[in-house]
């Protein structure tokens, strides 16, 4: 046989001692037997190990081995594991090993070739079913190991046909009928008979709660308006003596604060850990925003079911809009606190977590308090704050005119950084769960995150380090890296740790006349950004874009990616917005409800109410988005002529950003600047214009605006002049 080794005897040798070299791990069911027995998601290995996720899930399967700088620090989990968890003995009668901790299954991949998947004929149950129990299951499910508490998926649409019965649509094509002629017994069966929700993201974190979506028909059936009226809308829930509410509280169920919304959660008090929640979507009350979602709402029960469910399994159950789903995340991620090792009676008990932000609310330091926080309620009425008061973190809104230069050239050609504010929080320090500590006259610490008053007006564009060379800039073509508006700083001002150290970076001493500092600092970010990174690379696949292409193909397959497949491209939106939104969410501002300045809003009682992160990553981002212009600049000679936030516009002989990023043979460009790709911090193609428009535009308005806003579709409103 051509197989056989040709010296058995040293074949088998080189066997033994991979064996003992600890290169050879257990059988892939006795991998996910170890982490199983320890209550471990496949997210948290893929985390600890520094993987993605799919690469767990193929050494499970047995598709695949861990690389050699992998191996040894798997070997080592599954050996501790295997110390902690032997094999149980045989027994007949011994139940099966607990999967309350394993992963739920994975909706199927959106992708054109798999888009036939939303209309195909569910696999129909062969054993008898009692009410309530599903029609058609997905198939495969139970080969993928699904938690079997949550066998059926996180979430279900609910639909209805008149007085028939009520059916739910989940992911991979499960129908279920739905027994409930109630919001109340709806809650009900969802925790007892439905097995919905999703196993916990963290070893220490929370399962997902069930996900119920009801349809304009099921609001009907259970006694819910289709659509809320102008108060209801204005006050964003059901006044509190509706019928449904009374229901539920004789049924002993509770609203949040919120009330019952367009995102309502229904609970009662856990038990032990045992929590009772179900969240509540209604696409008709605007739960799924257009700005995220696209025309979700329009879709079919299974098609929408598909949609959520993709999400759910790539970044996780919505738990509200992307905004409250991208804040959600990062405490399932990195959640406050953990089960303590067993005191002298064996008990655990709670505490905090290393690395977390802890479970109590934080105050901020005054510079990074907002206008109207409880901090600032001795200032005087109307008192207008300013750069050395405030600390002023924002993304780019900056415009010039066009040299002569730029006028003889043919086109303006749009950039576009893919996940700006993902990227800058990856590797991001922050402050963790201690508070800020004040300082004066102290040294500058670019590893310390905190707020720093500084005089930046020093540093000139026109003379910068550019790796460890000096460099000569057209300085006054460049926008400022120390303000949003990209003018150049007047005198001292409050910065990020990120905005003074790249003033060092760029070869400038700074002296800093006081500061807010975060003495315990960690990377805290990094989870979140590494599970929205890979859901949004996996969803760009779906679209046909992948990681491997070389510029010029990569342009080409982003010609009208979104037209592959309508539902990938709503997921897509919905990521990005997930990115934005969680980082806004977290200096979230008062929002009516009879606020007053001066007073406590709901925002500030979240351990996530965190203005000093959401400094520190669009200080990143504005920096990061500096520091690929400027490179560019002392390469090329091509300066922007206008950036908004994460799109930077130049003046070019074509139309494509081949045109403007110069790549050798080899498909590499200037070091430190921009790239074309998928990935996060590279950027993609955003639009082109005639410089004869640009004029144009000028000439109408009479003002230089920021071409940036209208690079997309030429098209400028006389709103956008009037702003």
């Amino acid at each position: 046989m051509s197989n056989q080794p040709s010296d058995p005897l040293a074949a088998v040798e080189a066997l033994l001692a991979a064996v003992d070299d600890g290169h050879v791990l257990p059988p892939p069911a006795e991998r996910v037997r170890l982490r199983e027995a320890a209550g471990l998601t496949q997210a948290a290995v893929a985390q600890a190990l520094g993987v993605r996720l799919p690469s767990v899930q193929a050494w499970e399967d047995g598709r695949a081995e861990p690389k050699p700088e992998r191996l040894q620090a798997y070997r080592r989990l599954l050996d501790g594991l295997a110390q902690r968890y032997p094999v149980p003995s045989a027994s007949p009668a011994a139940p099966p090993a607990p999967a309350s901790v394993q992963p739920a299954a994975a909706a199927p991949p959106v992708g054109p070739s798999r888009s036939a998947h939303t209309h195909a004929t569910p696999r129909r149950a062969t054993a008898p079913r009692r009410p309530g129990a599903p029609k058609a299951a997905a198939a495969g499910t139970a080969e993928q190991g699904a938690d079997r508490r949550f066998a059926n998926g996180p979430l279900l649409v609910i639909d209805a046909d008149g007085d028939r019965q009520a059916t739910g649509y989940g992911v991979g094509g499960l129908i279920m009928e739905v027994p409930a002629k109630s919001i109340a017994a709806l809650v009900e069966w969802a925790l007892s008979e439905a097995h919905l929700g999703a196993s916990r993201l963290h070893g220490s974190g929370k399962d997902a709660d069930p996900l119920l979506v009801l349809t304009p028909a099921a609001c009907a059936r259970y006694g819910l308006p289709v659509a809320l009226s102008e108060s209801e809308r204005l006050a964003s829930r059901l006044p509190e003596g509706h019928k449904v509410i009374e229901q539920l509280d004789r049924a002993n169920w509770q609203l949040t604060r919120r009330g019952f919304g367009p995102w309502a959660r229904i609970y009662r008090p856990a038990e032990g850990r045992q929590r009772q929640c179900v969240q509540l979507c209604i696409p008709s009350w605007n739960a799924l925003d257009t700005r995220t979602w696209a025309h979700s709402a329009e879709l079919q029960p299974a098609e929408l079911a598909r949609v959520l469910g993709v999400y759910a399994s790539r970044v996780m159950t919505p738990r509200g809009s992307a905004a409250v789903t991208g804040l959600e995340l990062m405490t399932a991620l990195n959640p406050p606190t953990r089960a303590s090792e067993p005191d002298t009676e064996g008990k655990r008990h709670k505490q905090h977590r290393p690395g977390s932000l802890g479970e109590h609310p934080m105050d901020c330091a005054p510079c990074e308090a907002p206008d109207g926080h409880p901090l600032l309620a001795g200032l005087p009425r109307f008192h207008q704050r300013g750069p050395a008061e405030m600390l002023f973190e924002e993304a780019y809104d900056w415009a010039r005119e066009l040299t002569d230069a730029e006028c003889m050239q043919r086109h303006l050609v749009g950039l576009d950084v893919n996940l700006a504010f993902g990227a800058a929080a990856n590797g991001a320090f922050v402050g963790l769960a201690t508070p800020p500590v004040h300082v004066t006259d102290p040294d500058f610490d670019p590893a310390v995150p905190g707020a720093w008053l500084v005089d930046l007006s020093h540093v000139d564009l026109s003379r910068v380090l550019v790796g460890k060379q000096w460099r000569q800039l057209q300085g006054a073509l460049l926008p400022s890296p120390f303000t949003p508006t990209g003018k150049r700083p007047a005198g001292p001002a409050w910065y990020a740790t990120p905005t003074v150290a790249y003033a060092v970076e760029l070869g400038y001493d700074v002296a800093p006349l006081e500061a807010w500092v975060r003495e315990e600092s960690g990377r805290f970010l990094d989870g979140w950004y590494k599970r929205l990174r890979d859901a949004y690379i996996d969803t760009m696949a779906d679209l046909g874009v992948g990681e491997k292409q070389s510029p010029p193909e990569f342009l080409k397959s982003m010609d009208d990616y979104k037209g592959n497949d309508p539902h990938a491209a709503i997921v897509l939106d919905a990521i990005k917005s997930t990115v934005k939104g969680g980082i806004g969410k977290l200096r979230e501002r008062a929002r009516g409800g009879g606020w007053r300045p001066g007073q406590a809003w709901p925002a500030l009682a979240r351990p996530t109410w965190r203005p000093d992160i959401r400094a520190a990553v669009i200080s990143r981002a504005r920096i990061n988005m500096h520091r690929k212009m400027l490179n560019l600049a002392a390469a090329t000679g091509r300066y922007p002529v206008a950036v908004l936030s994460d799109c930077a516009v130049y003046a070019a002989d074509g139309p494509s950003p081949l045109d403007v990023l110069p790549y050798d043979a080899d498909g590499k460009t200037v070091p430190g600047s921009f790239r074309l790709g998928v990935s996060p911090g590279m950027v993609k193609h955003e639009g082109t214009q005639t410089t004869l428009w640009a004029e144009d535009v000028r000439e109408k308005h009479g003002q230089v605006l920021n071409l940036a806003r209208y690079i997309k579709t030429g098209e400028v409103t006389a709103t956008d002049d009037a702003e």
